[in-house]
Formats: structure tokens, C-alpha cells, sequence
């Protein structure tokens, strides 16, 4: 099995950073995260088991889903993965993570699929230059997740790509990483943006639901966070779906449908669970007044440009 898919993963460095890649197709066309690429064109690709570095260069970098696709100028000899379906895959069912883990080419890790659909905050990763972002729908696994291993694949045992390591759970009361805890972007969202990607050369839809607004965390006088309020009115879309429904720069969010809200960041994660379309219900207050009002807002699409060659 591990040698049917490993031909399949490579190693991808840039400017002394490692990181890995999925090959998508016979044009040479290779899917990873966003963060692996960071804000380099150019790149180093080793297939597996090999000495033999090929060049390559950014197609497109879409910093929403952390993912990004490459194109090696010699496609000869690549072996495209077979992805399979997210939808399939079930607590409990084994799974392998392939990669480089800290600079370890053709590592195959394994372990169990610990749970499915959670929305995990990224944060933002000043050694590439990529914000952070809330992964959506992510597969949590305990095989070992490490720096090298982002953008590689998480295989079933159907020899599908189920799954793209992106990253390690951290643990708040050491600030490392926690044992037997990472995240991985489901292989069907890899696989629509690389296939966007590969056909447009960008990102035409990225999926994701949007509220339509720039949030900000407010605390209290103790310092306590005590909801996100929109900011100001240079960063919010007026034609937007919360500012449609009525939502105005200064009211502070509190609650989404049944989701107490504390931070900004509590928006994002609520916000990647949705779908375009979905209705949600607004908690706010708005000054002078601190009396809680409801409003009803039908999410909008997340239309974020990415970065190219």
C-alpha cells in the first residue's frame, strides 16, 4: 500500500524551509499548503526516494484554505495521487500521514482518525508570511503531525488521498505541541481548490461562508474579552450580507444563533462551520444603548484574491 501512494509525495523546500507536496497531475501540477510556499515563486522539489531536485514555480497561493499549488517544469516520472472522498471517512478508521517531517523525506507516519468537521484557528505564521486563517471541516488524526509534514497527504486504506496535513494541536499549558493531535484539510477541499487553481489560475470560488464584516475584540475594564465589534467602515463591504441586514460599524457581537461570542476570533471559527446561504442570527448590542438586539443574516460567499506568480 505505502509504496502504491508514496511515489506521490514530495518534498518541497524553499529559502532552507521544508515542507511537502501532493502531486495532482501528469502536467506536473502539485498541491500543498499555503504556508509551505509562503511568499517564495520558486522552489526545490525532491520526488521520493530520490536525490534528484527538480525546479518548480508557484501557480497560486490561496491563503483562506492554507493551500497552494506548484508546477515542477519537468513532469516526467510524476505519479499523481488518487483522491479520495472526505465524506467517506469515519472516527476509528486507520490512517497514514506521508511527508518530510523535519527534513525526513518519504516518513510515513500512523495513526486513527480522532474526529471530523472541526473549525481550528490557524494562526498567522511570520516565517512565511501567510495570516492566519480558521480551517474548516478539518480531519483530527493522531499520527504525527511535524514541521516538514504541512502539505503532504493523510492516506486511507484504500490508497486514497483523504486528507493534507497542515498542522499540529498546540498545547496551551507548555506552548508545544501536543502528542497525537493534528489537523488535516479534508482531500475534498484540497482537491476543488487545486482543480480551480489548475484551470483558472486563481481561485473563483472559494466555498467559504462569509459574514461580510471586519471584526475586532473588545474587552471590558479588567481586560476580560467581551465580544467582537465591526470595525471601521474603510473594512467593511457595504454591500455585504451583514451590513445588508443592517449590521452597523460599532455594534459589538455577542452571540451567533446558539454560540456565545467573546473574540473575533469566536467569528471566524463560527463562521467556517457555515455555508454560503446559511441563515444566522446576530446578537448585538449598539452604543449608547447596551440593550441586546437580534438580527437574521444570510451568509455570502468569502471572496479573498490569493497570490501568483
Amino acid at each position: 500500500m505505502v509504496h502504491d501512494v508514496l511515489p506521490s509525495v514530495v518534498e518541497i523546500t524553499r529559502d532552507g524551509a521544508v515542507g511537502s507536496g501532493v502531486v495532482f497531475d501528469n502536467q506536473g501540477h502539485i498541491v500543498t499548503n499555503a504556508h509551505v510556499v509562503g511568499t517564495a515563486s520558486a522552489f526545490e522539489v525532491r520526488l521520493a526516494n530520490s536525490s534528484a531536485v527538480r525546479p518548480a514555480r508557484l501557480v497560486y497561493s490561496h491563503a483562506p484554505e492554507d493551500l497552494a499549488v506548484i508546477r515542477v517544469e519537468d513532469p516526467a516520472g510524476l505519479a499523481p495521487a488518487r483522491f479520495g472522498s472526505s465524506r467517506d471517512v469515519q472516527v476509528g478508521g486507520i490512517v497514514l500521514a506521508m511527508g518530510s517531517p523535519l527534513g525526513l523525506e518519504s516518513s510515513v507516519t500512523q495513526g486513527i482518525v480522532s474526529a471530523l468537521g472541526r473549525a481550528v484557528p490557524e494562526p498567522p505564521d511570520p516565517a512565511s508570511g501567510v495570516p492566519g486563517t480558521v480551517l474548516r471541516q478539518t480531519i483530527q488524526t493522531s499520527a504525527p503531525i511535524n514541521p516538514g509534514n504541512s502539505g503532504g497527504a493523510l492516506v486511507d486504506l484504500h490508497r486514497e488521498v483523504v486528507g493534507v496535513p497542515t498542522l499540529a494541536a498546540v498545547n496551551p499549558g507548555t506552548g508545544g505541541t501536543a502528542a497525537g493531535i493534528g489537523f488535516a484539510i479534508p482531500g475534498d477541499i484540497a482537491r476543488d481548490i487545486a482543480q480551480q487553481i489548475v484551470a483558472n489560475g486563481r481561485v473563483v470560488h472559494s466555498g467559504r461562508a462569509a459574514l461580510g464584516i471586519s471584526a475586532v475584540t473588545v474587552t471590558n475594564d479588567r481586560g476580560e474579552p467581551v465580544g467582537a465589534a465591526v470595525a471601521a467602515v474603510a473594512a467593511v463591504d457595504p454591500a455585504g450580507p451583514a451590513p445588508g441586514a443592517g449590521v452597523q460599524v460599532g455594534d459589538l457581537i455577542t452571540r451567533i444563533d446558539d454560540q456565545e461570542i467573546r473574540t473575533a476570533q469566536d467569528v471566524q471559527a463560527v463562521i467556517a462551520a457555515q455555508q454560503p446561504g446559511d441563515v444566522v442570527r446576530l446578537t448585538i448590542t449598539r452604543p449608547p444603548t447596551a440593550e441586546p438586539r437580534t438580527m437574521t443574516v444570510t451568509l455570502g460567499e468569502l471572496q479573498v484574491p490569493g497570490g501568483g506568480a
